[in-house]
């Protein structure tokens, strides 16, 4: 089975995004673009979002899954045995905008779906501000902190055509990584 992501090399990943015409909003053809990136999304066992151009779309829409938005409490209710109805829906950010960074950094580990294999540590705003709006045009603002700030700035570099491989201070392979693609593939051949 052919992934569903495009990988690092794809011309897509290092355009910048056109953004979405007002007109377009609850279209036909833009909810097919956001049904497949949830779709994709979900077939990740530990992937948190996905932007449009990591389908092949040069589109300014990102989507976050709902597990990145559970606190801590959250998390460890969901492992004690809570059902996945706790988990929140994805959410769909349409051109998004960075509206606020706070000043100060942390080093951080990152991997992406479009490059895969690898993680590396990215300096990155503690907190971020993003101004958007959702699936039916209605436009939001929403304040992170901690991964979801990390989130929101590693899918804006997506959407200007930058990955955070360009901005990574150490780069390692991820062996276990390796390991999960293999028996992954292995799976798929055994129609498993």
């Amino acid at each position: 089975m052919k992934d569903p992501i495009v990988q690092e090399g794809a011309r897509v990943l290092r355009e910048k995004a056109k953004p979405v015409l007002k007109k377009d909003i609850g279209s036909k053809a833009l909810t097919s673009v956001i049904t497949k990136m949830k779709k994709a999304l979900a077939g990740e066992n530990f992937g948190v979002a996905i932007a449009a151009p990591q389908i092949g779309e040069s589109l300014r829409i990102f989507v976050i899954a709902g597990r990145a938005f559970l606190t801590d409490e959250d998390k460890k209710a969901f492992d004690d045995g809570d059902t996945a109805q706790d988990i929140p829906d994805e959410k769909v950010f349409i051109n998004p905008v960075l509206t606020r960074l706070s000043r100060k950094k942390k080093e951080m580990s990152e991997g992406c779906l479009s490059v895969r294999g690898m993680y590396g540590t990215v300096m990155r705003h503690e907190k971020a501000t993003i101004s958007a709006l959702d699936e039916k045009g209605k436009p939001f603002t929403y304040h992170g902190s901690g991964l979801i700030a990390h989130i929101f700035q590693h899918e804006y570099d997506h959407l200007d055509g930058i990955l955070y491989i360009d901005k990574a201070m150490h780069m390692e392979e991820d062996p276990e990584m390796d390991m999960k693609e293999a028996r992954k593939k292995v799976k798929e051949k055994r129609g498993v």
